[in-house]
């Protein structure tokens, strides 16, 4: 199985995992659409153990519509994308996620 394969299936058990009957009700997740055409994803890092860590900044544009963005900023992971490059962005949020995680070994199967 390819990165690509679960990771909407990750994402989902990333957020379940954040769900405290708390946490979802001030933060979330949120993919919305471009006009450029696009994708723009913003994840919530507040009480959360991504909380206080940095996203370097992410450009890499390879055409006009293949390209992603991403960053950390006001306690979010924030990523913009191409019409075909949802899947792309938020393999960068899962990889670096575990990275950034103290139990990352339970993220990783998530």
């Amino acid at each position: 199985m390819n990165e690509a394969e679960n990771v909407l299936d990750w994402l989902q058990g990333w957020y379940s995992a954040q769900c405290n009957e708390e946490w979802e009700h001030e933060w979330g997740i949120k993919i919305d659409t471009l006009d450029n055409p696009g994708w723009s994803v913003r994840i919530d890092l507040e009480e959360t153990d991504l909380e206080g860590h940095e996203f370097p900044r992410h450009d890499l544009k390879r055409g006009k519509d293949d390209w992603v963005m991403a960053w950390t900023s006001e306690m979010a992971f924030h990523t913009a994308c191409g019409p075909g490059n949802l899947t792309e962005a938020l393999i960068l949020f899962r990889k670096w996620a575990v990275e950034n995680t103290p139990n990352s070994t339970t993220l990783r199967f998530l």
